[in-house]
């Protein structure tokens, strides 16, 4: 058995599969989802690198026109496109991060044309939309399933492979603080720190390189924070025009829910934001929770949105003060043991 097989358990045949069609094709595309997060980005750049160590043309293709989050412009992204290539019937698509079809954008960007679509994804309540799906829900991130295929495909790590692949470690860990820390994980931190990955330097730029602008916006979302539950459930929003009196895009809110998850006391904390461009829907929720028993990603599914037990998300038009009802009404069917799926 091979460290993937060993590291991917049920996953191994979904694993071989995968890298069966890498080596049969040579032309990429590779998505994640909208408003892409550290392991989003990371996992796409890792193994768009990987890729092209094996001398595949690849494309990084992210939908939407919004800058990528400040914090993660160190990595190479210069790369990444904002139209889908001219010839991407033609080109394997790899979707990594997506728990569904919905979030690689605007009707599944490109997905309908891909001639094979590959989904590397570690959501548990993912949808299974490719050809081939190697979906891992018990591992970190999806950077780890990243490094699994890699490893199979005998791609070896460098210095750029392994920052990359660390900033989605270490991002969707919470720093190695969340209940997805496992021992794999932190074998693979090591494994990475060893082949070059600066783990200062990631520090400085992810959690260190705050921008004025994203401060006065979490300054808005704290002054509007409200307490529901005797303070076990937490609430705020942004308006769209927070966004410009404060000179913020879109991926300053990212983290913001960090702030409020660590008040004291809560166990469900959700931020509600409009969007400061005319693009999608009205408004997208991001929910967080600090207890297994409190399960977001089925609140998210009932309104077509979904991600993980303890974070999730959903979009909506409803107006905010709706949602919040709706957020309220379904904390407390939780809080109660009453399964919301089926309320």
């Amino acid at each position: 058995m091979t460290r993937a097989e060993a590291g991917a358990g049920g996953a191994s045949g979904e694993l071989k599969a995968v890298t069966d069609a890498i080596r049969e094709h040579e032309r990429f595309t590779l998505v994640t989802h909208e408003n892409p997060d550290g392991d989003a980005l990371g996992s796409m750049l890792g193994l768009a690198l990987g890729l092209r160590a094996l001398g595949k043309d690849t494309v990084m293709f992210l939908t939407g026109s919004a800058p990528l989050p400040a914090e993660y412009r160190f990595l190479d992204l210069a790369e990444v496109v904002r139209e889908l290539p001219a010839d991407i019937d033609e080109r394997v698509l790899v979707a990594v991060d997506c728990a569904n079809e919905r979030r690689v954008g605007p009707e599944g960007t490109g997905i309908d044309r891909a001639p094979l679509v590959i989904d590397v994804d570690h959501h548990h309540d993912n949808s299974r939309f490719g050809t081939l799906n190697l979906i891992v829900d018990d591992a970190s991130s999806t950077a780890e399933i990243v490094r699994d295929v890699l490893c199979e495909l005998d791609v070896g790590l460098t210095p750029e492979i392994s920052e990359a692949l660390y900033v989605g470690l270490v991002t969707d860990t919470g720093r190695f603080q969340y209940s997805n820390t496992t021992p794999k994980s932190l074998r693979l931190a090591a494994e990475l720190v060893e082949a070059g990955a600066d783990v200062h330097g990631i520090f400085r730029h992810v959690y260190e390189t705050v921008q004025f602008a994203k401060l006065k916006l979490l300054a808005r979302a704290l002054e509007r924070a409200q307490l529901f539950e005797g303070g076990r459930l937490v609430v705020s929003y942004l308006l769209k025009d927070d966004f410009g009196a404060v000179g913020a895009e879109e991926p300053y809110s990212e983290g913001i829910i960090d702030s409020l998850r660590a008040v004291e006391g809560s166990e469900m904390v959700a931020l509600i934001r409009e969007p400061p461009r005319n693009e999608g829907p009205a408004r997208r929720i991001s929910l967080r929770s600090s207890h297994d028993e409190v399960d977001v990603s089925a609140i998210a599914r009932k309104v077509g949105g979904g991600g993980h037990r303890q974070a999730a998300g959903f979009s909506s038009e409803r107006p905010i003060a709706e949602i919040i009802d709706f957020i309220r009404r379904e904390f407390a069917l939780v809080a109660h043991g009453v399964d919301s799926a089926g309320a």
